[in-house]
C-alpha cells in the first residue's frame, strides 16, 4: 500500500524513490512489525485475562508446567495481525506470491482459532478433532500449491532442487502440488509440535524466517541468482518484505512470551507460523535447506512419531514424554535451559543451511 504511495510522491520528490528498494522497505517492514506487537501486545495480554482465556495444563506433564495453567493464551492473534498488517503496509500488492502467504497465513490461523476456541472457550479438552484439523489443513494447503503450480510462470517455479548440486533441477510437473502440500501441513504440525515451553517454538521460527527471507531476495534477484547457482524466479523478492514482517511480529511477540511468559500462542498462532514458513521454502523452492534449518521442528515431530510408534509396537516408550522438549524437562533440565540450547541449535541449523547457497 505504502509502495504505491510512495510511487506517487516521487512524482514530485525524488527522495521517494528510495522506498522502491527492496531491502529497505524489509528493514521497515520488520520495524513496522515489531512496532505493532510492542503496542497491541498488552491490550490483547489485557483482553485475554479479562476474558479468562488461559492456558490448560496435563496433570501428567512436567509439575514445573502447572505454575503455567491459566496463563493467557491466543495470543498468536497479535502475530498474525502484525505480519499482515505490514505487509499490506509495505509489500508490492500485485505479487501473487504475497497474497498466496498472507491467505495461507490467516486460513492456517482460522484453524487454529477454532481449535483453541472449542478448547479454552467452550471447555472442550478435545478441542478441533485431530481428523478435521488435518483436513482443513490439507485444504488449504491443496488450494496454495494449486495456486503456486498453475499461475507459476518460469520452469523454475515448479522444479525440484537439491543443496550441494548447481545442476540438478528435476521437473516435478504434478508432483511439485504433492511435495509443497506435505511440507506445508507438516511444517505446520511441526512448529505446533514444538510450541510447549516459553518462546521455544516462536524463536526458531524468527530465525528459520529471516534466512529464508534472505533467500528470497536473492532467489529474485537474477545477478545474485546466477553468481551462486541457485534458481532466479521473478518477484520472489517481495517475499522477502513478508518474511522481514514474520521476524518483526515474531520477536515483538517474544517480548511477552519469554520466561516466564505473560501470553502463550496457542494454535492460532503455531499453525499459522508453521504453515507460513513451509509456504515461503515451496516458493523459494529450497524445501530440502528448510527441513535442515528448522531440524529444531523435525526433531521435535521425530520424537512423537517414534515414541508412538514404538508403544503401539512394543508397549514401551523412548522418550520419557514426547514431544523432545519434556523429555529433557523430564530428566532434570530446568525451563530456560531447554530453551536456549534448542536456540542454539537452531542458530547453528540456520546458519549451515544458508551456507548451503555458496556451495554447490
Amino acid at each position: 500500500m505504502l509502495l504505491y504511495v510512495t510511487e506517487f510522491l516521487a512524482r514530485f520528490h525524488s527522495g521517494f524513490s528510495v522506498f522502491q528498494y527492496l531491502t529497505l522497505r524489509s528493514i521497515l517492514s520488520a520495524l513496522t512489525a515489531l512496532a505493532i506487537s510492542f503496542m497491541v501486545g498488552p491490550y490483547v495480554i489485557r483482553r485475554l485475562s479479562a476474558s479468562q482465556i488461559g492456558q490448560t495444563v496435563r496433570a501428567d506433564g512436567p509439575q514445573s508446567h502447572l505454575s503455567k495453567a491459566g496463563t493467557p493464551t491466543m495470543g498468536g492473534a497479535m502475530i498474525l495481525a502484525a505480519i499482515v498488517l505490514t505487509t499490506l503496509l509495505w509489500a508490492d500488492l500485485s505479487n501473487r506470491q504475497v497474497w498466496v502467504l498472507i491467505g495461507v497465513t490467516l486460513l492456517f490461523g482460522v484453524i487454529g482459532w477454532v481449535d483453541d476456541y472449542k478448547k479454552l472457550i467452550l471447555r472442550d479438552s478435545r478441542g478441533l478433532s485431530a481428523k478435521y484439523k488435518y483436513l482443513w489443513q490439507s485444504v488449504v494447503g491443496l488450494m496454495a500449491m494449486l495456486v503456486l503450480y498453475y499461475t507459476s510462470a518460469v520452469p523454475a517455479e515448479t522444479e525440484f532442487f537439491t543443496p550441494f548440486f548447481k545442476d540438478v533441477a528435476i521437473d516435478m510437473g504434478v508432483w511439485f502440488i504433492i511435495l509443497g502440500y506435505f511440507v506445508i501441513v507438516g511444517s505446520s504440525n511441526a512448529v505446533n509440535l514444538t510450541d510447549g515451553l516459553d518462546g521455544l517454538a516462536v524463536l526458531p521460527a524468527v530465525m528459520v524466517a529471516g534466512a529464508l527471507g534472505i533467500i528470497a531476495y536473492i532467489t529474485g534477484h537474477v545477478r545474485f541468482a546466477e553468481y551462486l547457482a541457485i534458481p532466479y524466479i521473478p518477484g520472489v523478492g517481495e517475499v522477502a518484505v513478508f518474511c522481514s514482517a514474520l521476524v518483526g511480529a515474531g520477536l515483538g511477540f517474544l517480548w511477552f512470551n519469554t520466561h516466564p511468559a505473560q501470553v502463550f500462542m496457542g494454535d492460532i498462532g503455531a499453525l499459522a507460523l508453521g504453515a507460513a514458513l513451509g509456504t515461503i521454502a515451496v516458493i523459494v523452492r529450497q524445501e530440502l535447506v528448510f527441513m535442515f534449518m528448522g531440524g529444531v521442528f523435525v526433531m521435535e515431530t521425530v520424537s512423537v512419531i517414534l515414541q508412538v510408534a514404538s508403544y503401539k509396537l512394543t508397549g514401551r516408550r523412548i522418550f520419557r514424554m514426547a514431544p523432545l522438549h519434556h523429555h529433557f524437562e523430564l530428566k532434570g533440565w530446568p525451563e530456560p535451559r531447554v530453551i536456549v540450547r534448542f536456540w542454539i541449535i537452531t542458530v547453528i541449523l540456520v546458519l549451515m543451511g544458508l551456507a548451503t547457497l555458496k556451495i554447490r
